[in-house]
């Protein structure tokens, strides 16, 4: 297989479909990885990149849904849902959480790679991964999402981390509310942008109250001023 080919994550909790659609995906010219849960996969999306995921929505545990939501705040890798429920309001729920496309079961595997090939069209040429950002003694890389002082990890929610990613994206530049909300995935409105600032600039100021690196741009948004 060549490191051109696409790369795709099928997570499904069937070991028989599991391995039927690794087989015939590979033979239709993909790399495959897969994963039989929404842990495993995200194990796998921290040392691997995927071009594409291929996700079943009723898994034990975390819910294909749910995954895709989560993924969705921080990363724009595209997702096709499966799922045995075919309801137009089941449909409607997994593209509000942020899927490409939706196939429900039983498909034709025929009809899955056409759909598969469709959605790799419509992504544009992946660009560079953002450059890591150091402000006020911290350092921040956010195609990993990581936050470090020093030599220590600094905890952040998955919103506060889908947030600062959106700001250090483009350091220096106010961002509006709606523009960080959009990005970032935060439920709710514009308020609710306000909150998380709060809440990541006291993990981020020495003094909240006066930041020095998350600042506010009155009439437009918020900024983030690296060193």
């Amino acid at each position: 297989m060549s490191d051109e080919q696409p790369h795709i994550l099928v997570v499904d909790d069937d070991t028989r479909l599991r391995a039927l659609l690794q087989r015939y995906l590979m033979e239709q010219g993909f790399r495959i990885s897969t994963a039989e849960s929404a842990e495993e996969a995200r194990r796998k999306l921290e040392s691997l990149t995927f071009d594409l995921l291929v996700v079943d929505i009723m898994m034990p545990g975390e819910s294909g849904l749910d995954l895709t939501q989560a993924l969705r705040r921080r990363s724009r890798v595209p997702i096709l849902l499966l799922t045995a429920m075919t309801e137009t309001e089941d449909r409607i729920e997994g593209l509000t959480r942020g899927a490409d496309d939706y196939l429900p079961k039983p498909f034709e595997p025929r009809e899955l790679v056409l759909r598969i090939n469709a959605i790799l069209r419509r992504v544009p040429q992946s660009a560079p991964e953002p450059a890591p950002v150091a402000f006020g003694g911290f350092r921040f890389d956010p195609g990993r999402g990581e936050l470090t002082r020093g030599r220590s990890p600094v905890r952040l929610t998955e919103v506060e981390t889908a947030l600062l990613a959106a700001l250090a994206r483009q350091p220096g530049e106010a961002l509006s509310r709606e523009r960080l909300r959009r990005d970032s995935g935060v439920s709710g409105g514009n308020r609710a942008v306000d909150v998380q600032i709060t809440r990541l600039r006291r993990k981020i100021e020495d003094d909240p109250k006066y930041p020095r690196h998350l600042r506010t741009v009155r009439g437009t948004g918020y900024v983030l001023v690296v060193d």
